[in-house]
């Protein structure tokens, strides 16, 4: 085993060649790949939103929750669930009536591959994989950030915790949701 390898657990595997993995360490090849997919994260969110080998350990760490969607041996798509205690000094948390009860994940990073956003069903393989995996170790609820008006695509029983008319720099409102498992 070497820095290059990722330590990783696979959660499920489809005939079609895809491939869910949980990311226990990630080795360098993958972060090349992870970092080249976030350049896909810049038009939206700005320059300050790409993964850089500087700052990628922030978010593939022991205290995060990364999975990877791997097609044909390639990464087209990560989720990043952080227990949201994790973000107990940042004011926006406050707003959450569950934090400090340890049952909820913050889905921090959501990306598929442009080129598979509407193919295959990837996208939603991912989210469902990653839903049912918190759900099955005891979490009660899965929250995050988007844009204003998205949530109402999730589940039915989402609600929107409270309203952000500016996040981090974007010129769109956008609304922190909670949605139950």
């Amino acid at each position: 085993m070497n820095k290059n390898d990722s330590i990783y657990q696979t959660i499920a595997e489809a005939s079609n060649s895809l491939k869910i993995k949980l990311i226990k360490q990630l080795g360098n090849d993958d972060k090349n790949q992870i970092i080249e997919l976030s350049k896909e994260l810049g038009p939206i969110f700005g320059n300050d939103a790409i993964l850089t080998i500087s700052n990628i350990d922030k978010y593939f760490n022991k205290n995060t929750y990364p999975f990877i969607a791997e097609f044909n041996n390639h990464i087209i798509g990560f989720i990043i669930g952080v227990p949201l205690e994790i973000f107990s000094e940042e004011s926006w948390s406050h707003y959450d009536v569950n934090l400090g009860k340890n049952n909820t994940i913050y889905t921090y990073i959501y990306l598929i591959k442009k080129n598979y956003r509407k193919q295959g069903g990837y996208s939603k393989t991912l989210k469902m994989i990653y839903l049912n995996w918190a759900k099955k170790r005891g979490y009660k609820f899965i929250t995050g950030h988007v844009i204003k008006g998205l949530s109402e695509k999730f589940s039915p029983k989402t609600e929107v915790i409270k309203i952000f008319p500016s996040w981090y720099g974007q010129n769109e409102p956008y609304e922190y949701y909670r949605r139950p498992l």
